[in-house]
Protein backbone atom coordinates (compact mmCIF):
# COMPACT_ATOMS: atom_id res chain seq x y z
CA UNK A 1 0.00 0.00 0.00
CA UNK A 2 0.98 3.68 -0.74
CA UNK A 3 2.63 5.47 2.26
CA UNK A 4 0.49 7.98 3.82
CA UNK A 5 1.30 11.83 2.78
CA UNK A 6 3.23 13.72 5.42
CA UNK A 7 2.13 14.77 8.71
CA UNK A 8 2.12 18.44 7.77
CA UNK A 9 -0.63 17.90 5.21
CA UNK A 10 -2.57 15.59 7.40
CA UNK A 11 -3.74 17.48 10.65
CA UNK A 12 -5.66 20.34 8.72
CA UNK A 13 -6.82 18.72 5.40
CA UNK A 14 -8.76 15.27 7.17
CA UNK A 15 -10.25 16.16 9.96
CA UNK A 16 -11.76 18.56 7.29
CA UNK A 17 -13.24 15.41 4.90
CA UNK A 18 -13.87 13.76 8.32
CA UNK A 19 -16.09 16.33 9.25
CA UNK A 20 -17.95 16.91 5.36
CA UNK A 21 -18.27 12.73 5.56
CA UNK A 22 -20.00 12.85 8.41
CA UNK A 23 -21.78 15.37 8.17
CA UNK A 24 -23.58 14.06 4.84
CA UNK A 25 -23.57 10.33 6.62
CA UNK A 26 -21.75 8.71 4.76
CA UNK A 27 -20.94 4.94 5.90
CA UNK A 28 -17.74 4.12 7.90
CA UNK A 29 -16.80 2.03 4.81
CA UNK A 30 -17.08 5.03 2.48
CA UNK A 31 -14.88 7.20 4.54
CA UNK A 32 -12.53 4.81 5.06
CA UNK A 33 -11.96 3.71 1.29
CA UNK A 34 -12.22 8.03 0.34
CA UNK A 35 -9.19 8.64 3.51
CA UNK A 36 -7.18 5.96 1.40
CA UNK A 37 -7.68 7.50 -2.11
CA UNK A 38 -6.82 10.73 -1.16
CA UNK A 39 -3.69 9.43 0.34
CA UNK A 40 -2.68 7.45 -2.38
CA UNK A 41 -3.52 10.69 -4.91
CA UNK A 42 -1.21 13.30 -2.96
CA UNK A 43 1.48 10.09 -2.85
CA UNK A 44 1.18 9.72 -6.26
CA UNK A 45 1.76 13.55 -6.84
CA UNK A 46 4.67 13.83 -4.46
CA UNK A 47 3.09 14.38 -1.19
CA UNK A 48 1.70 18.09 -2.36
CA UNK A 49 -1.43 19.54 -1.00
CA UNK A 50 -4.56 19.06 -3.21
CA UNK A 51 -5.16 22.71 -2.98
CA UNK A 52 -1.92 22.88 -5.36
CA UNK A 53 -3.46 20.75 -8.07
CA UNK A 54 -7.07 20.05 -9.91
CA UNK A 55 -8.26 18.66 -12.67
CA UNK A 56 -5.09 17.68 -14.92
CA UNK A 57 -3.32 15.98 -11.70
CA UNK A 58 -6.80 13.91 -10.84
CA UNK A 59 -6.69 13.10 -14.49
CA UNK A 60 -3.10 12.02 -14.40
CA UNK A 61 -3.74 9.66 -11.52
CA UNK A 62 -7.24 8.10 -12.75
CA UNK A 63 -5.08 6.85 -16.26
CA UNK A 64 -2.52 6.02 -14.01
CA UNK A 65 -4.87 3.55 -12.38
CA UNK A 66 -6.62 2.42 -15.68
CA UNK A 67 -3.23 1.94 -17.89
CA UNK A 68 -0.61 1.13 -15.20
CA UNK A 69 -2.38 -0.58 -12.28
CA UNK A 70 -5.36 -2.00 -14.53
CA UNK A 71 -7.82 -1.76 -12.17
CA UNK A 72 -11.48 -2.19 -12.62
CA UNK A 73 -14.05 0.14 -13.93
CA UNK A 74 -15.78 -0.29 -10.31
CA UNK A 75 -11.99 0.88 -8.81
CA UNK A 76 -11.40 3.56 -11.25
CA UNK A 77 -15.10 5.16 -10.66
CA UNK A 78 -14.65 4.60 -6.66
CA UNK A 79 -11.18 6.46 -6.83
CA UNK A 80 -12.79 9.40 -8.78
CA UNK A 81 -15.89 9.70 -6.82
CA UNK A 82 -13.51 10.02 -3.72
CA UNK A 83 -11.27 12.95 -5.12
CA UNK A 84 -14.55 15.05 -6.84
CA UNK A 85 -15.88 14.58 -3.50
CA UNK A 86 -12.54 16.45 -2.08
CA UNK A 87 -12.56 19.39 -4.10
CA UNK A 88 -16.37 19.93 -4.29
CA UNK A 89 -17.57 19.25 -0.60
CA UNK A 90 -14.15 19.90 0.89
CA UNK A 91 -12.09 22.26 -0.71
CA UNK A 92 -15.33 24.30 -2.24
CA UNK A 93 -13.92 23.72 -5.92
CA UNK A 94 -15.64 23.06 -9.19
CA UNK A 95 -13.61 21.42 -11.40
CA UNK A 96 -13.05 21.94 -15.42
CA UNK A 97 -14.11 18.38 -17.58
CA UNK A 98 -11.26 16.02 -17.75
CA UNK A 99 -11.28 15.75 -21.57
CA UNK A 100 -8.30 12.98 -21.38
CA UNK A 101 -9.58 10.93 -19.06
CA UNK A 102 -8.80 7.12 -19.82
CA UNK A 103 -11.88 5.69 -18.97
CA UNK A 104 -12.05 1.71 -17.96
CA UNK A 105 -14.54 -0.37 -19.82
CA UNK A 106 -17.29 -1.76 -17.32
CA UNK A 107 -17.02 -5.69 -17.52
CA UNK A 108 -20.30 -6.71 -19.47
CA UNK A 109 -20.47 -10.18 -18.77
CA UNK A 110 -23.71 -11.34 -17.29
CA UNK A 111 -24.77 -12.07 -13.82
CA UNK A 112 -23.78 -15.58 -12.38
CA UNK A 113 -26.74 -17.02 -11.58
CA UNK A 114 -27.70 -20.25 -9.42
CA UNK A 115 -30.60 -22.57 -10.25
CA UNK A 116 -32.89 -22.99 -7.26
CA UNK A 117 -31.06 -26.76 -7.19
CA UNK A 118 -27.41 -25.10 -6.17
CA UNK A 119 -29.61 -22.63 -3.91
CA UNK A 120 -30.53 -25.11 -1.84
CA UNK A 121 -27.25 -26.94 -1.92
CA UNK A 122 -25.78 -23.93 -0.61
CA UNK A 123 -27.93 -22.75 2.14
CA UNK A 124 -27.98 -26.81 3.16
CA UNK A 125 -24.89 -26.40 4.08
CA UNK A 126 -24.33 -24.00 6.56
CA UNK A 127 -25.98 -23.34 9.79
CA UNK A 128 -26.77 -20.55 12.71
CA UNK A 129 -25.65 -16.67 11.74
CA UNK A 130 -24.03 -17.96 7.97
CA UNK A 131 -27.38 -20.18 6.97
CA UNK A 132 -29.17 -16.62 8.06
CA UNK A 133 -27.15 -14.18 6.42
CA UNK A 134 -27.12 -16.43 3.10
CA UNK A 135 -30.66 -16.59 3.39
CA UNK A 136 -31.23 -12.76 3.46
CA UNK A 137 -28.97 -13.07 0.52
CA UNK A 138 -31.28 -15.01 -1.75
CA UNK A 139 -34.89 -14.43 0.46
CA UNK A 140 -34.51 -10.32 0.26
CA UNK A 141 -31.98 -9.79 -2.62
CA UNK A 142 -29.61 -7.64 -0.18
CA UNK A 143 -25.89 -6.99 -1.53
CA UNK A 144 -23.49 -8.35 1.07
CA UNK A 145 -22.91 -5.17 2.18
CA UNK A 146 -26.37 -4.54 2.67
CA UNK A 147 -27.02 -7.36 4.63
CA UNK A 148 -24.29 -7.19 6.66
CA UNK A 149 -25.55 -3.12 7.94
CA UNK A 150 -29.16 -4.09 8.77
CA UNK A 151 -30.34 -2.64 11.83
CA UNK A 152 -32.53 -4.78 14.85
CA UNK A 153 -35.40 -1.59 14.02
CA UNK A 154 -34.81 -2.16 9.96
CA UNK A 155 -36.82 -5.63 10.24
CA UNK A 156 -40.46 -5.38 10.17
CA UNK A 157 -41.83 -8.87 11.23
CA UNK A 158 -45.78 -7.78 11.29
CA UNK A 159 -45.04 -6.37 7.61
CA UNK A 160 -42.48 -8.55 6.15
CA UNK A 161 -40.60 -5.86 5.45
CA UNK A 162 -36.80 -4.98 5.62
CA UNK A 163 -36.06 -1.08 5.18
CA UNK A 164 -32.40 -1.43 3.29
CA UNK A 165 -30.63 2.02 4.05
CA UNK A 166 -28.88 3.93 1.28
CA UNK A 167 -25.28 4.40 3.63
CA UNK A 168 -24.90 7.69 1.04
CA UNK A 169 -27.89 9.43 2.41
CA UNK A 170 -29.79 9.57 -0.74
CA UNK A 171 -32.85 6.83 -1.09
CA UNK A 172 -34.14 4.04 1.47
CA UNK A 173 -35.80 1.28 -0.08
CA UNK A 174 -37.96 -1.39 1.31
CA UNK A 175 -37.76 -5.21 0.14
CA UNK A 176 -39.44 -8.23 1.33
CA UNK A 177 -38.71 -10.40 4.57
CA UNK A 178 -39.06 -14.45 3.83
CA UNK A 179 -42.00 -15.32 6.05
CA UNK A 180 -39.71 -18.71 6.37
CA UNK A 181 -37.09 -16.59 8.10
CA UNK A 182 -39.87 -14.95 11.12
CA UNK A 183 -38.62 -17.35 13.88
CA UNK A 184 -34.97 -17.64 13.15
CA UNK A 185 -34.64 -13.80 13.14
CA UNK A 186 -36.41 -13.63 16.09
CA UNK A 187 -34.50 -16.27 18.07
CA UNK A 188 -31.11 -14.37 16.70
CA UNK A 189 -32.88 -11.26 17.83
CA UNK A 190 -32.50 -12.56 21.26
CA UNK A 191 -28.90 -13.51 21.33
CA UNK A 192 -27.89 -10.35 19.75
CA UNK A 193 -29.86 -8.30 22.55
CA UNK A 194 -28.11 -10.60 25.31
CA UNK A 195 -24.77 -9.35 23.82
CA UNK A 196 -25.61 -6.08 23.75
CA UNK A 197 -26.74 -6.16 27.55
CA UNK A 198 -23.42 -7.86 28.13
CA UNK A 199 -22.05 -4.89 26.34
CA UNK A 200 -23.46 -2.64 27.96
CA UNK A 201 -22.37 -4.08 31.50
CA UNK A 202 -18.91 -3.58 30.63
CA UNK A 203 -19.24 0.31 29.77
CA UNK A 204 -19.44 -0.46 26.03
CA UNK A 205 -23.16 -1.31 23.86
CA UNK A 206 -22.85 1.45 21.38
CA UNK A 207 -22.99 1.12 17.75
CA UNK A 208 -22.34 3.56 15.52
CA UNK A 209 -25.13 5.72 13.93
CA UNK A 210 -25.62 8.58 11.35
CA UNK A 211 -23.90 12.00 12.72
CA UNK A 212 -27.37 14.09 12.75
CA UNK A 213 -29.25 11.08 14.87
CA UNK A 214 -26.26 11.05 16.89
CA UNK A 215 -26.14 14.79 17.66
CA UNK A 216 -30.29 15.07 18.35
CA UNK A 217 -30.39 12.05 20.45
CA UNK A 218 -26.37 10.98 22.05
CA UNK A 219 -27.34 8.03 23.30
CA UNK A 220 -29.29 6.34 20.64
CA UNK A 221 -26.17 4.76 19.85
CA UNK A 222 -26.55 2.02 23.02
CA UNK A 223 -29.87 1.54 21.96
CA UNK A 224 -30.64 -1.64 21.34
CA UNK A 225 -32.50 -1.00 18.04
CA UNK A 226 -30.04 0.76 17.06
CA UNK A 227 -27.02 -2.42 16.94
CA UNK A 228 -26.43 -4.23 14.01
CA UNK A 229 -28.60 -7.28 13.09
CA UNK A 230 -25.26 -9.00 12.84
CA UNK A 231 -22.60 -7.49 14.98
CA UNK A 232 -18.97 -7.80 15.10
CA UNK A 233 -17.29 -10.35 17.40
CA UNK A 234 -14.89 -8.44 18.64
CA UNK A 235 -15.41 -4.65 19.71
CA UNK A 236 -13.24 -1.78 17.70
CA UNK A 237 -12.28 1.16 18.47
CA UNK A 238 -13.02 4.53 16.02
CA UNK A 239 -9.59 5.55 14.97
CA UNK A 240 -10.59 9.46 14.55
CA UNK A 241 -12.68 9.97 17.95
CA UNK A 242 -11.30 6.81 20.18
CA UNK A 243 -15.27 6.04 20.86
CA UNK A 244 -15.25 1.81 21.08
CA UNK A 245 -17.60 0.39 19.02
CA UNK A 246 -19.51 -3.31 18.45
CA UNK A 247 -19.40 -2.95 14.15
CA UNK A 248 -20.76 -5.35 11.90
CA UNK A 249 -19.41 -8.98 11.08
CA UNK A 250 -16.73 -8.43 8.45
CA UNK A 251 -18.21 -9.27 5.36
CA UNK A 252 -15.05 -11.63 4.92
CA UNK A 253 -16.50 -14.13 6.95
CA UNK A 254 -19.68 -14.69 4.48
CA UNK A 255 -17.79 -14.55 1.50
CA UNK A 256 -15.24 -17.48 2.84
CA UNK A 257 -18.52 -19.43 4.10
CA UNK A 258 -20.33 -19.43 1.05
CA UNK A 259 -17.30 -19.96 -1.42
CA UNK A 260 -16.52 -22.88 0.81
CA UNK A 261 -19.96 -25.07 0.31
CA UNK A 262 -20.38 -24.02 -3.12
CA UNK A 263 -17.29 -25.88 -3.56
CA UNK A 264 -18.44 -29.02 -1.11
CA UNK A 265 -21.32 -28.84 -2.77
CA UNK A 266 -19.57 -29.39 -6.39
CA UNK A 267 -21.19 -26.63 -7.90
CA UNK A 268 -18.68 -25.64 -11.15
CA UNK A 269 -19.60 -22.01 -11.31
CA UNK A 270 -17.53 -18.91 -10.00
CA UNK A 271 -19.73 -17.91 -6.72
CA UNK A 272 -19.61 -15.15 -4.48
CA UNK A 273 -22.28 -13.87 -1.72
CA UNK A 274 -23.94 -11.68 -4.51
CA UNK A 275 -24.56 -15.27 -6.75
CA UNK A 276 -27.82 -15.20 -4.42
CA UNK A 277 -28.97 -11.36 -5.02
CA UNK A 278 -28.63 -12.11 -8.65
CA UNK A 279 -30.51 -15.75 -8.22
CA UNK A 280 -33.18 -14.21 -6.26
CA UNK A 281 -34.21 -11.75 -9.11
CA UNK A 282 -33.64 -14.21 -12.08
CA UNK A 283 -35.69 -16.55 -9.57
CA UNK A 284 -38.70 -13.80 -9.58
CA UNK A 285 -38.79 -13.43 -13.29
CA UNK A 286 -38.85 -16.40 -14.06
CA UNK A 287 -41.74 -16.82 -11.57
CA UNK A 288 -43.64 -14.41 -13.63
CA UNK A 289 -42.88 -10.98 -11.72
CA UNK A 290 -42.68 -7.61 -13.38
CA UNK A 291 -39.30 -6.13 -14.03
CA UNK A 292 -40.18 -2.72 -12.52
CA UNK A 293 -41.09 -4.78 -9.41
CA UNK A 294 -38.17 -6.22 -9.45
CA UNK A 295 -36.01 -3.19 -10.44
CA UNK A 296 -37.65 -1.47 -6.65
CA UNK A 297 -36.65 -4.33 -4.71
CA UNK A 298 -33.19 -4.45 -5.85
CA UNK A 299 -32.80 -0.32 -5.60
CA UNK A 300 -31.44 -0.24 -9.68
CA UNK A 301 -31.77 3.42 -10.36
CA UNK A 302 -32.16 2.65 -13.32
CA UNK A 303 -34.78 -0.56 -15.21
CA UNK A 304 -31.74 -0.85 -17.46
CA UNK A 305 -29.33 -2.44 -14.95
CA UNK A 306 -32.45 -4.49 -13.73
CA UNK A 307 -33.24 -5.97 -17.57
CA UNK A 308 -29.71 -7.37 -17.70
CA UNK A 309 -31.51 -10.42 -15.96
CA UNK A 310 -34.25 -10.51 -18.66
CA UNK A 311 -31.23 -11.96 -20.61
CA UNK A 312 -30.24 -14.77 -17.77
CA UNK A 313 -34.01 -15.88 -17.56
CA UNK A 314 -34.15 -16.70 -21.32
CA UNK A 315 -32.70 -20.41 -21.91
CA UNK A 316 -30.27 -21.03 -24.84
CA UNK A 317 -29.00 -18.52 -27.20
CA UNK A 318 -31.82 -14.98 -26.64
CA UNK A 319 -34.47 -17.74 -25.73
CA UNK A 320 -34.84 -19.42 -28.63
CA UNK A 321 -35.03 -23.58 -29.00
CA UNK A 322 -32.19 -24.96 -31.24
CA UNK A 323 -33.57 -26.63 -34.55
CA UNK A 324 -32.11 -29.71 -33.72
CA UNK A 325 -34.39 -29.83 -30.55
CA UNK A 326 -37.81 -29.66 -32.78
CA UNK A 327 -36.97 -31.88 -34.93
Amino acid sequence: MDSAPNQSTQPKLFPSIIERLNALEYSQRTEESYIQWIKRFITFHHKRHPRDMGSEEIEAYLNHLAIDKKVSASTQSQAKSALLFLYKEVLQRELPAMENLTKVKADKRLPMVLTKHEVQAILSRLNGTMWLMASLLYGSGLRVTECLRLRIADIDFDRLEILVRDTNGHKNRITLLPSSLVESLKAHFQEVEILHAEDLAKGFGEARVPPGLAKKYPEAGKEFTWQYVFPSTKLSVHQQTGVVYRHHADEKTVQRAVKKVAKQAEIKKEVSPNTLRHSFATHLLQGGQDVKTVQELLGHADVSTTMIYTQVVNTGGRGVASPLDVI
